[in-house]
């Protein structure tokens, strides 16, 4: 083989490489969800989601699961997980509605999160009504999903958990453009800059599990990490979250999920001053 046609292989190869870290890896979520629901009655609600399609089979006959019950009988207390550790930055985003939930989408990401050394990329959220994680079996009004991916295809989500109360600023800010995909046949819509770092997150207790996403295909090894503190959201903004959505069901919470042995942590920082 001459070197050029080794030079030109290389390149190929570099090519495809590079290729595969940017387009989407078919373990994420799935962006079109009228093929599933979440009517425990239909052919299509979440008992049948691993039968729908093979590469969905996970939602069936995986052993890590998301989401579940974070029973604080059985966690682990650990002091060593450290802060979240985010460098969130503002960057235009779209408003998407996906059938059963509305997801706020970066169009170039909106910073990074840092767990275990790696750096994930915060790539869209989006909520489920009512939560979809319980504390001591408690489930509450809302939850938000912050999902970030690494370089390597990796998924780490963050879940922050609303009972109902004052109204939630972050979700204030979106009001305008929540109404304008409710009840219409939009499905997306222009937001402009949003920053991240306007969500109330809080990192000073969080729960830290191995799950899988929620929705099809239910992969699994996403670094899930749930914060303890359970915030604030009106009855008003529920509704709109769910008057937006352009499906008939009460509900877009998964069931829960069995915990197959695995580890909850719970991290509570040691200092008193933290």
């Amino acid at each position: 083989m001459g070197k050029l046609a080794i030079q030109i292989l290389f390149l190929i190869t570099f090519f495809l490489v590079l290729v595969s870290h940017i387009l989407p890896i078919t373990s994420q979520e799935v962006e079109d969800e009228r093929e599933f629901d979440y009517d425990p009655y239909s052919e299509k609600g979440p008992a049948h989601w691993g039968r729908i399609r093979p590469e969905w089979s996970d939602c069936s006959n995986g052993t890590m699961q998301s989401p579940i019950d974070l029973l604080n009988e059985i966690v682990d207390i650990v002091s060593d997980l450290g802060r979240l550790n985010r460098s969130y930055k503002p960057g235009n985003a779209i408003l998407k509605n996906r059938g059963h939930d509305i997801m706020l989408k970066w169009e170039s990401g909106a910073g990074t999160i840092e767990i275990n050394g790696t750096e994930y990329v915060l790539n869209q959220s989006h909520w489920h009504s009512p939560s979809e994680h319980t504390i001591d079996g408690k489930r509450f009004a809302l939850e938000l999903h912050m999902v970030h991916e690494s370089l390597d295809g990796k998924t780490a989500v963050v879940g922050i958990l609303y009972k109902i109360g004052r109204p939630d600023s972050f979700l204030s800010s979106l009001t305008k453009q929540l109404e304008s995909v409710a009840g219409t046949d939009e499905r997306d819509t222009v937001v402009g800059v949003v920053d991240p770092r306007n969500i109330k997150i809080g990192s000073r207790k969080y729960y830290r599990y191995l799950g899988s996403l929620t929705t099809p295909p239910c992969t699994e090894n996403v670094v899930w990490t749930v914060v303890k503190k359970v915030w604030t959201v009106t009855r008003e903004q529920v509704r709109l979250l769910r008057v937006a959505v352009h499906d008939d069901s009460d509900t877009n919470a998964r069931p829960l999920q069995p915990l197959n042995g695995r580890t909850v942590k719970l991290f509570i920082p040691e200092d008193k001053d933290d």
